[in-house]
């Protein structure tokens, strides 16, 4: 495996690019997620329209983004917004909508408004569910970030495509295994994450 400046920086880029594009998605899908919750008539639209927008390929997605948006990172970085926006929005509303009533109750029992059951009682007991939307989107970013050298994004996927071009094995893993690393060590942190505040939550009750 070709271990260079070049292949550090890639590997750098591969990973802003996709977290970029997934920050991006949980700007929009966690307050879209929490406002669900609070209007659950149009959830169900809102969440089909979403699922919808999941059911176009990725190389179509990039080919349409690259008409609108350009070569580059920007296209990239707007496609994995497009897919990682469902398993955010999705997470996010279940979240909030699975906590148990009897917390809700207490809350209220304690004198707290919409606001405060919000923030001390809700999003706390929904956040190992969002962490779970967000690692799910995390790893699929990494593959889409794969894919968008074919409209000139930058990454590993330079490695994984010429590797492949060339019937360059070498080459070939020096892109994907780094990716892998990444998505690996991406699902366990997240992962344990998950769980510790899953714990945190039960011990809290």
């Amino acid at each position: 495996m070709f271990v260079n400046e070049e292949l550090l920086h890639r590997s750098i880029a591969h990973f802003t690019i996709a977290i970029n594009g997934v920050a991006l998605a949980a700007i929009v899908g966690i307050p879209l997620g929490l406002f669900l919750s609070r209007q659950r008539l149009l959830a169900t639209p809102v969440i089909a329209l979403l699922e919808g927008l999941q059911t176009v390929p990725s190389l179509a997605m990039l080919s349409i983004l690259l008409v609108f948006v350009g070569i580059g990172n920007s296209s990239a970085i707007v496609a994995i917004f497009c897919y990682s926006i469902l398993p955010i929005v999705r997470n996010t509303y279940t979240g909030i909508t699975s906590v148990e009533p009897s917390l809700i109750e207490a809350g209220r029992g304690m004198g707290m408004n919409s606001l405060q059951l919000l923030i001390q009682v809700e999003i706390p007991n929904a956040i190992p569910l969002i962490i779970s939307g967000l690692r799910v989107s995390q790893i699929t970013a990494y593959g889409i970030v794969t894919i968008a050298v074919l409209i000139g994004g930058g990454g590993l996927g330079m490695y994984v495509y010429r590797g492949i071009q060339r019937s360059n094995m070498e080459m070939l893993l020096t892109g994907a295994i780094p990716i892998c690393i990444m998505a690996i060590a991406t699902d366990m942190l997240m992962n344990k994450a998950e769980r510790r505040l899953a714990r945190h939550n039960l011990h809290h009750r």
